[in-house]
This record gives structure tokens, C-alpha cells and sequence, in this order.
């Protein structure tokens, strides 16, 4: 059984309560990287942004741009590990969600992130769509389109698809497979927001 500490729905603000989600980068962003959430209404849901300047990766999440209230904090635990794990903090109780860690060296091919819940032990994995396409990425062309697909005790919990745009890194995250809530979606919200920063600014 998943254990993320999972809250229910009524528990959870009105942007944890999507099933469809886009994450655009903003343009014109000197410092740092930022994103734009939007529901499947293309209403902005959330605003999110990584520090810049930092020597360990800190990304957080807001409910706007003006960055009043912060809803989850994403932080790496060491400084330029290429196999680092992110602890996903929920702002609003300081309570550890879970954690997200790439798989290493593995992940020179085709990318894979471990989802763990808040004790650190795994609870499923993110794995980039196939090993051909991946390293057709990294030796060929970053043109192509990424799409993940997120996992949790062996069932299919979500879905992750960059969308073609060389100029504007654009992704759509999809829980329409995970009807029975099996992965807390603010763990699967981080996830996506870190495959944008981490993995889209890599290729």
C-alpha cells in the first residue's frame, strides 16, 4: 500500500484537486527558473520558481506569481549530486511529503526518478518513455518531446508529456489513471514541476 500521508480531497487546496495540469516556463526570466501552472481550463493555478544563486537546488511552490503564500517547498539534500534526492516539504503545515530521487547514472540513457514516501522508502518510479527515444535526446536531437510515466506499486498513477516547442518548455500532467488517489498529488505536482527545471534545463 502507498504511504505518502496522502490528504484527502476536501483537505487539499482547490490546485491539488486537478486532474490535468500544464506547467509553462516563463519567458524572459533573467534569475532562477520559473513555471506557470495552469488547470485543464488554462486558469493559473499556481506559480512556481527556483532560486537563483543557489549551490543546492530550491524550488517553490506558490498559489500566484505576487508569491504571498507558498504551498510546497522542493529542496535538494546535497550540492550538485547527480544522483540527489528532493525532500518535498508542504509549506503550509512543514510536513514532509515525500521525497523524489534520480537514478544516478542510469539516467544517462533514460531518465528515472525513485518516488519515496516521507520515511525514504520507494513507493514507485518515473521513467522516461523509452530507452530509444532517450538517447536519441542526448546524442541527436533535443527536439524531441519528453513523456514519463509515474508508477506506484506497479500501477500506472500518472502520466508527464512535454509538449513540441523549441523555444517554450510547455508540459502536461495527467492523473486520470490514478482514480483511487493512490499518489499524493502534491508528490506527483513536484515531480512535474522537477522534470521541468531539472531534466528540461539538462537537455
Amino acid at each position: 500500500m502507498v504511504d505518502t500521508q496522502a490528504k484527502t480531497a476536501a483537505d487539499l487546496p482547490d490546485i491539488y484537486r486537478q486532474t490535468t495540469y500544464t506547467i509553462r516556463r516563463k519567458v524572459l526570466k533573467l534569475f532562477g527558473g520559473a513555471f506557470h501552472l495552469y488547470n485543464a481550463q488554462g486558469t493559473v493555478v499556481g506559480y512556481s520558481q527556483m532560486k537563483a544563486f543557489k549551490l543546492k537546488e530550491d524550488i517553490r511552490l506558490y498559489t500566484g506569481e505576487d508569491m504571498q503564500t507558498a504551498l510546497l517547498t522542493i529542496q535538494a539534500r546535497q550540492i550538485l549530486d547527480f544522483s540527489a534526492a528532493y525532500d518535498v516539504i508542504d509549506a503550509t503545515t512543514q510536513s514532509k511529503v515525500g521525497a523524489l530521487k534520480r537514478r544516478g547514472w542510469k539516467s544517462m540513457v533514460q531518465d528515472e526518478w525513485i518516488l519515496m514516501n516521507p520515511q525514504d522508502h520507494d513507493i514507485g518510479a518515473i521513467k522516461e518513455d523509452s530507452l530509444i527515444l532517450g538517447l536519441a535526446r542526448r546524442f541527436l536531437t533535443n527536439l524531441i518531446p519528453q513523456t514519463y510515466h509515474g508508477e506506484a506499486s506497479g500501477i500506472s498513477v500518472c502520466a508527464f508529456k512535454q509538449h513540441f516547442n523549441p523555444f517554450v518548455l510547455r508540459m502536461t500532467l495527467d492523473f486520470a489513471g490514478d482514480s483511487s488517489a493512490l499518489l499524493d498529488r502534491r508528490l506527483g505536482l513536484a515531480a512535474a514541476i522537477l522534470l521541468c527545471a531539472i531534466e528540461g534545463r539538462q537537455h
